[in-house]
């Protein structure tokens, strides 16, 4: 997304001739569907597409566009195993996505294109992990927004199973409520344990559900606490699945703010592991040679600059100096880049990121 500041070129772009800019973003997985129902979804897409345009745009200019757009419909790669596709059209630039990203469909008819609109149609899958932990048993639950889902796991599902692990009564115990104690931490210990597993194989946000006394023993043992979101203390000693939903419904209505402590866990979990670069520079860097697993990049932050004397480089943009070319937003082109490879895409809160110069990106490892 090289931009000219030529004012021919800008004023050509620009202008109502070279109007409109299409973007149609939408699901696309060959190999979950059969080739002619996606292909049956795009033609309508596009159909409703140039209805639209007629009722805005000469028809000379509709055609140009949706010739274009219908060209490169029929040239989709039907054997890739990604999960969505974006088509950018307008009558001087086409280019089609295929992204590792499950987006909403959506279609966009404007005077440019925005990069940030494909992160914008991302879908939202409000999955999370819920462990509830009585004194006695332990049982994880994968929820979503209608049901949960019992989690066969690794951790005890009953805390008689540590009786046996401890020697038999000595002065040592004579207190009982000692011998409980140590039971209780055994038993959550291995729970734990089998929860790292989990965290490995769902990468998922978790809860934390039981009594006031179960959660402190917890706290103090987990190895899992930066994946917790909540603990919320409560009897869970009857409670059904349909209470748990609705126990569940005030801690997962704003799933933004779910979504925004899971990412920056994975920014300072990449920081611990020296996989983490941050600061527009470096992070441009680091997205041209395709190391980028996960951009997060603080909502509204733009960054204009100018190309450095190697295409990893990129130097402030400065507007007194006259450069035939420029960046117009090295954010956006890092999007595009990180994207392209492969990697996926999330934004935060204004100030969330400050300790990493507004734009962070975890590498593969």
């Amino acid at each position: 997304m090289l931009q000219t500041i030529n004012d021919t070129y800008t004023d050509l772009l620009e202008s109502p001739h070279y109007l409109p800019c299409i973007s149609l973003i939408m699901p696309f997985e060959p190999k979950m569907s059969l080739k002619h129902e996606l292909t049956y979804k795009l033609i309508l897409s596009a159909d409703k597409i140039e209805k639209d345009l007629l009722a805005n745009y000469p028809k000379d200019k509709v055609d140009t566009v949706m010739k274009k757009l219908r060209q490169q419909i029929a040239n989709l790669n039907f054997t890739t195993h990604k999960k969505s596709i974006a088509l950018f059209v307008s009558p001087l630039i086409d280019k089609v996505y295929y992204l590792d990203i499950p987006v909403e469909e959506k279609i966009i008819i404007d005077e440019s294109f925005e990069i940030r609109d494909l992160i914008y149609s991302k879908k939202q899958i409000h999955k999370y992990l819920l462990v509830v932990l009585h004194s006695q048993w332990s049982k994880v639950y994968l929820g979503n927004t209608t049901q949960f889902i019992p989690v066969v796991h690794n951790a005890a599902k009953s805390m008689y199973a540590f009786h046996r692990d401890l020697p038999e009564k000595t002065g040592i115990f004579s207190d009982e409520h000692d011998r409980k104690e140590i039971e209780l931490n055994n038993f959550l210990r291995y729970t734990d344990k089998g929860l790292s597993l989990l965290q490995q194989a769902y990468k998922l946000p978790m809860f934390v559900l039981g009594t006031a006394r179960t959660i402190g023993h917890f706290k103090n043992i987990t190895h899992n606490n930066a994946h917790v979101i909540e603990y919320i203390p409560y009897n869970v000693e009857e409670s059904t699945l349909f209470e748990l939903q609705e126990l569940m419904k005030p801690f997962v209505t704003d799933w933004k703010k779910i979504m925004q402590h899971e990412l920056l866990r994975q920014v300072d979990e990449a920081m611990g592991k020296k996989k983490l670069v941050f600061g527009i520079h470096e992070v441009w860097k680091a997205a041209v040679q395709q190391k980028g697993k996960l951009l997060v990049v603080e909502k509204n932050y733009m960054h204009p600059a100018r190309h450095g004397a190697q295409e990893e480089i990129i130097t402030a943009y400065e507007d007194n100096i006259n450069n035939a070319f420029y960046i117009k937003d090295a954010v956006d082109d890092v999007i595009e880049k990180v994207l392209a490879t492969g990697g996926d895409v999330d934004f935060v809160e204004e100030g969330l990121l400050a300790p990493y110069q507004r734009i962070a990106l975890v590498e593969y490892y």
